[in-house]
């Protein structure tokens, strides 16, 4: 059995947060052991609501955001243990959420394209280096034509595709793609979405595919891990957690996708109230036991582990009981 191309185990991420000028800092936790396996040429989605720590985990495994534990592994070699990491800024790249503030606009499409062959690949002569750039932008639906416009001149899902084309310009193994939809209109989400899939296949590219939207993820994803409060609290195939998803939360955003009729309640809908707690003080046991109208005296005390009950693994103590 051959290891996964992208190990990330038990990771955590932590930030010091100064309230007042005479107390302490506080400890903020957005990443907790949080632990993923992704293959190569899959697709991993993850999901959860705002502040659930999605963005910081893809941070983390860039080595943008210092860990306070756990390890990456890419291909079986330490990330975390390495001093020169050249060769895992070649092979993980990341794709933006807002296509526009994410490209210097100070430089040319060609520059922008061109600038991860500069730094991962100094050896590229000149000429090397443009024949890469205009072949990726057509891989990427652009006209090798506007090399030489800059990011204003583009619409926002034009300037999707340069952040696209720029991320996978240096030929890279695993994408992180953070919310690279979200600020996009519907029309364009789904050409998009089409677009990664395509190049997944052609590139043979494993995805960690960040986003909020449900049936985005359902779309793109083999496996989908939910997300709540920096802690993963379900991994499944994805047909296996949309059509028995085991934890209430993941039922509560099943939910609140919206359906083509109007009144219509999905099945095992689950109705959450409250708002998410905050990181800096959460609650003791389950994270989501505040918001869980299934809560027990247990959840409280002790914290769930993600544990395998058939084809799911789920953070939850009532998990795969039977009702009532």
């Amino acid at each position: 059995m051959t290891a996964p191309l992208l190990s990330v185990k038990d990771v955590s991420v932590e930030f010091k947060i100064t309230t007042g000028s005479w107390q302490r800092p506080k400890i903020l936790t957005a990443v907790d052991r949080v632990s993923l396996e992704l293959e190569r040429g899959e697709t991993l989605g993850v999901v959860g609501e705002s502040g659930c720590g999605k963005s910081t985990l893809a941070r983390a495994i860039l080595g943008l955001a210092p860990l306070a534990g756990g390890s990456v592994w890419l291909d079986g070699k330490s990330v975390t243990e390495q001093s020169d990491k050249r060769w895992w800024r070649r092979d993980i790249q990341i794709i933006f959420q807002d296509p526009l503030a994410s490209l210097n606009p100070r430089m040319t499409v060609g520059e922008i394209i061109a600038e991860p062959l500069q730094t991962l690949m100094p050896e590229l002569s000149r000429d090397d280096t443009k024949r890469r750039v205009g072949t990726m932008m057509e891989r990427a639906g652009l006209s090798v034509g506007h090399i030489n416009r800059y990011p204003h001149e583009f619409s926002g899902g034009q300037c999707q595709r340069i952040g696209i084309a720029r991320a996978l310009v240096s030929e890279p193994r695993v994408v992180l793609c953070d919310e690279p939809v979200s600020a996009l209109d519907v029309s364009i989400q789904a050409q998009i979405i089409n677009l990664l899939t395509d190049l997944q296949q052609e590139m043979g590219l494993a995805l960690l595919f960040i986003a909020h939207d449900l049936a985005v993820v359902r779309h793109i994803s083999r496996r989908v891990m939910v997300m709540y409060l920096g802690r993963a609290v379900e991994v499944a195939d994805a047909d296996v957690l949309y059509e028995a998803p085991m934890h209430p939360y993941t039922r509560a955003l099943l939910a609140a996708v919206p359906v083509a009729e109007p009144g219509r309640i999905r099945p095992q809908a689950e109705i959450v109230q409250g708002d998410v707690p905050s990181p800096l003080s959460p609650p003791s046991g389950c994270a989501f036991r505040t918001r869980c109208p299934h809560a027990i005296e247990r959840c409280s005390r002790e914290r769930p582990e993600l544990r395998r009950i058939d084809a799911t693994y789920a953070a939850c103590h009532l998990a795969g009981e039977p009702a009532g």
